[in-house]
């Protein structure tokens, strides 16, 4: 077995014994950090009928709860993510910064990188899997591993949650 197979075999032992939305999301935050590394990871539910965007999970409460709703903008990020379901990647503080309001405290929890990864279920997008890391960490190979080996289980993930949602 390679390290990837017993870290998705440990991932999924885990999904399946979750009890509930924060621990479906704690085992793929857990995959994420083993696998791609990340400094910060969120799950953000996304729902473009009411154009409204929700926090559903976060391994940093203190800076990024889960409480309350915000907007959607209608930016290139929007068509980007939610519109052509693409991946939105960036590698710099300025880029990020051109995208997201809170680029300051981004910078100063040490990231400078960012993927956000819509997942996708029914051909719309659910949620955003957003995972930040230092500035430049986010190369193809990552970028390619979280979108070849990582999406299926992030879509996992939240069909999991859904069902035990409170």
């Amino acid at each position: 077995m390679t390290d990837t197979t017993q870290v998705l075999a440990k991932f999924t032992n885990s999904l399946s014994a979750a009890t509930s939305e924060e621990g479906a999301f704690d085992a793929l935050c857990t995959l994420i950090k083993a696998t791609v590394g990340a400094k910060l990871f969120t799950i953000m539910s996304s729902d473009t009928d009411v154009m409204v965007s929700r926090r559903a999970y976060t391994d940093d409460a203190v800076n990024y709860p889960t409480s309350g709703e915000k907007p959607i903008k209608l930016d290139r990020w929007f068509d980007q993510v939610l519109t052509r379901q693409e991946a939105f990647v960036s590698n710099t503080l300025a880029d990020i910064d051109t995208v997201f309001p809170d680029a300051e405290l981004i910078g100063k929890l040490g990231c400078g990188s960012v993927v956000n990864l819509p997942l996708i279920v029914g051909g719309k997008v659910i949620a955003t899997m957003n995972i930040l890391h230092e500035e430049g960490y986010y190369t193809p190979e990552r970028v390619a591993l979280i979108h070849d080996k990582l999406r299926l289980p992030a879509m996992a993930t939240c069909a999991v949650a859904m069902l035990l949602r409170d």
